[in-house]
């Protein structure tokens, strides 16, 4: 017989309810509201999320990463796994009990990434990190900047706006950028509009899928280069 999930830690959020559950010695889940955020068996998407943003970058100077959304701590590991030791990673993430987990019942996941010295995480929304580097501009600009957040922009652009996915922010997230920078995006399913926006925002581009049968998007946009879009594996 199967063994049951267990919710083993939870929480009140502006979003419903946000729980932790355990099946066996390592099998996680995180949802919201009853429909699962994430699964610690199905990660790839966030691994190639940060992967393909990362392991471009330099190994000799430092970079400065901006991660928006924990989970389980993946898209992280995945970011230090491709970044110099000197390099420096933000995490924007809106939830304490998140980095709670990551800290504790699933940290062995991630080999408690999120400890690592390379990692501050914020308890901020990481919309006014992007806006505040943006506006400062200079050494405040980011190499990189990674959103892998609930849905990603096919539904929430709809529900928010201008806030993450919209034209106005994506020029935020642009002006935020250093010159060769690069702007990586989990989407739950692919997004004609928010392609065009990429592109509008000054934006080239190119879209990958984890794996065949995989629904999961991950957008690569880059600020250097032509506007343009190809499809990605």
């Amino acid at each position: 017989m199967a063994k049951q999930w267990q919710t083993i830690d939870s929480a009140d959020t502006a979003d419903g309810l946000l729980e932790l559950r355990q099946r066996g010695m390592d099998d996680f889940l995180i949802t919201i509201q009853g429909r699962v955020l994430m699964n610690s068996s199905a990660s790839r998407s966030e691994v190639l999320l940060s992967k393909l943003a990362c392991s471009s970058m330099s190994k000799t100077h430092s970079t400065r990463v901006l991660i928006g959304g924990l989970g389980m701590g993946y898209t992280l590991k995945s970011a230090l796994d491709n970044l110099s030791g000197n390099a420096r990673v933000i995490v924007a993430e809106l939830n304490p009990i998140v980095v709670q987990w990551c800290q504790g019942p699933i940290a062995r996941l991630t080999s408690s990434a999120v400890n690592d010295q390379r990692v501050r995480v914020e308890t901020a929304d990481v919309a006014l990190l992007i806006r505040e580097s943006a506006e400062k501009g200079g050494d405040n600009r980011f190499d990189a900047i990674i959103l892998d957040l609930y849905e990603g922009p096919f539904e929430a652009a709809r529900e928010r706006g201008e806030y993450l996915y919209g034209d106005k922010a994506l020029k935020k997230s642009w002006s935020a950028l250093m010159p060769d920078g690069l702007f990586a995006v989990w989407s739950e399913d692919p997004d004609r509009a928010f392609e065009r926006r990429l592109v509008k925002a000054g934006f080239s581009f190119t879209r990958h899928r984890p794996g065949r049968g995989n629904r999961h998007v991950v957008y690569l946009a880059a600020k250097s280069g032509p506007s343009s879009h190809k499809a990605g594996a």
